[in-house]
């Protein structure tokens, strides 16, 4: 069994209209709504082996926060630039990659919609995530012994929330 925690970004700054998409940086509410997800998942007893990140400034602050929330430290994240703007079947061979002899159970990724939140629902069945705003986490148990068997088969949704509920 393995487990995967997939994150959409917190909310991001609209106001600097000369950055580029990647560059957004959080806006307040996605810099308080952050460290409330790592707090809620540190809670929850949902701290992964291994967080894979975007490099998007909106994704990567996001995993920041979480990661200082869960005792993570910022040198273990791992930014990776395939990550960004990513399709479900992008984000599933990045997940296919990770290297088992790290014996890693459980991962968490930090992404974007669409990719997030369509590879949530294909994980956990359609229906049976809801809306994936700004900052949305789902925990999904996966049937496999290995990641590089992953796939929509064997897998279900443990867990559901998003800030707006903390």
């Amino acid at each position: 069994m393995k487990t995967l925690t997939l994150i959409r970004h917190a909310k991001s700054d609209w106001g600097a209209p000369h950055l580029s998409d990647h560059d957004r940086p959080l806006n307040a509410r996605g810099q308080r709504s952050a460290p409330a997800v790592g707090k809620e998942l540190a809670r929850r007893g949902a701290a992964p082996q291994l967080l894979l990140s975007s490099t998007a400034v909106r994704a990567a602050t996001t995993a920041d926060l979480i990661a200082a929330e869960l005792g993570i430290e910022p040198s273990e994240i791992v930014y990776d630039e395939s990550l960004y703007l990513a399709s479900p079947s992008s984000l599933l061979q990045r997940l296919a990659a990770i290297d088992e002899s790290a014996e890693i159970d459980h991962a968490m990724l930090v992404g974007h919609n669409p990719g997030i939140a369509d590879l949530a629902q294909q994980l956990a069945g359609d229906g049976a995530v809801g809306e994936f705003v700004t900052g949305a986490v789902a925990i999904i148990e996966l049937d496999i012994r290995y990641w590089g068997e992953i796939d929509a088969a064997g897998s279900r949704l443990i867990d559901f929330f998003t800030p707006r509920e903390l």
